[in-house]
């Protein structure tokens, strides 16, 4: 058995360590790998690298991909797609393992329908594929907000100020929420629930007439207010699958709270902080056990398919199903961060 390996979309945390497990996992079957270098982009070009255990020793740990990536999309063109075949054929590999978000495994998906051996691993910080409780990644991005929350409530605090934290959430706000929670915020924003500016401001007041001269607001990039249609992006251009380059709605939030309240109103965007540096140990075993199971998965001839977390137990699910539609936010955690609003 011969299969190739690629990492696609954004980087984050666990990557790695999915690696590692794949190779280390494989090779007690005897199974061999190829690197495919940068995402869907190192299939289209021929870039490979070998990924052996002296390649992966070491690199738990380690944030970002070995492998590389980016946002390629290899079945835009009819041209791309054949290059696809024609490199899986000259690679000589016999199943992909591909690890990735919507996007990627969108295209793996469409690959197993056309008869490519694929299988699947969910790598999201927004954590908003189907089929799976959580993504790799995700829990290394609450920490980073939560550890910055902590930080910037010091400051805000000493300043009288109100803080607006831009944290990713394209279309689902869980890191929000999460690390909103974790993080003590006054008021969390998200793409599921388009917000009045002014009930913001009435938060931010009432804060105010309690004595607690300052607020941390947390608002996921892809929040918008009620009376705005779509999202705010600062960016007009659109990457290689469609979507539109989030950004902005910090900074509008912040001119808008100083404008209506006259509270001193900062904002910062956390950005790809939130993507780097060492998994934390959740995403480090989870990251593992997804590893584990693709392989699995390729043993047991089970294609077309995705690991998955379900409760405690790693399960797989249909590609089909993890891109079905976006996992949004669970109200009720929503409403449990309600509590400590204002």
């Amino acid at each position: 058995m011969k299969a190739g390996i690629l990492t696609g979309g954004g980087d984050c945390p666990g990557l790695n360590a999915v690696i590692r497990a794949v190779v280390k996992k494989g090779h007690t079957l005897g199974y061999n790998f190829v690197g495919i270098r940068d995402g869907w982009k190192g299939l289209l070009e021929l870039s490979t690298m070998p990924v052996t255990a002296e390649v992966v020793s070491g690199i738990l740990p380690v944030g970002g991909t070995i492998l590389g990536t980016s946002r390629t999309n290899p079945l835009k063109k009819s041209e791309d797609t054949d290059k696809v075949f024609k490199n899986i054929n000259a690679l000589g590999l016999d199943a992909l393992i591909c690890i990735g978000g919507d996007d990627t495994l969108g295209v793996a998906s469409k690959l197993f329908d056309m008869g490519v051996k694929t299988v699947g691993v969910p790598k999201t910080i927004d954590n908003d594929l189907c089929g799976t409780d959580f993504t790799f990644g995700f829990d290394t991005a609450v920490s980073i907000v939560a550890e910055a929350l902590d930080r910037l409530h010091s400051t805000t605090e000493s300043h009288h100020r109100v803080m607006v934290v831009e944290v990713m959430g394209r279309h689902a706000g869980w890191i929000a929420v999460y690390g909103g929670l974790a993080g003590g915020a006054d008021c969390i924003l998200i793409p599921e629930k388009p917000f009045d500016i002014d009930e913001v401001c009435a938060c931010v007041n009432r804060r105010t007439a309690a004595n607690k001269r300052f607020s941390l607001i947390v608002a996921a990039e892809g929040a918008y207010p009620k009376e705005v249609s779509g999202i705010i992006s600062k960016d007009k251009t659109l990457d290689a699958f469609g979507h539109a380059k989030l950004g902005g709605v910090g900074e509008f939030l912040a001119v808008e709270i100083e404008k209506r309240t006259g509270h001193e109103t900062r904002h910062v965007v956390l950005g790809h902080l939130q993507r780097g540096g060492s998994p934390t140990a959740f995403d480090r075993i989870l990251a593992t056990r997804y590893g584990i199971k693709a392989v699995e998965m390729i043993r047991d001839g089970k294609f077309g398919r995705m690991a998955a977390l379900q409760g405690a137990k790693i399960v797989d699910v249909s590609l089909h199903e993890a891109i079905s539609k976006t996992k949004t936010v669970d109200m009720e955690i929503f409403g449990i961060a309600g509590v400590f609003f204002g």
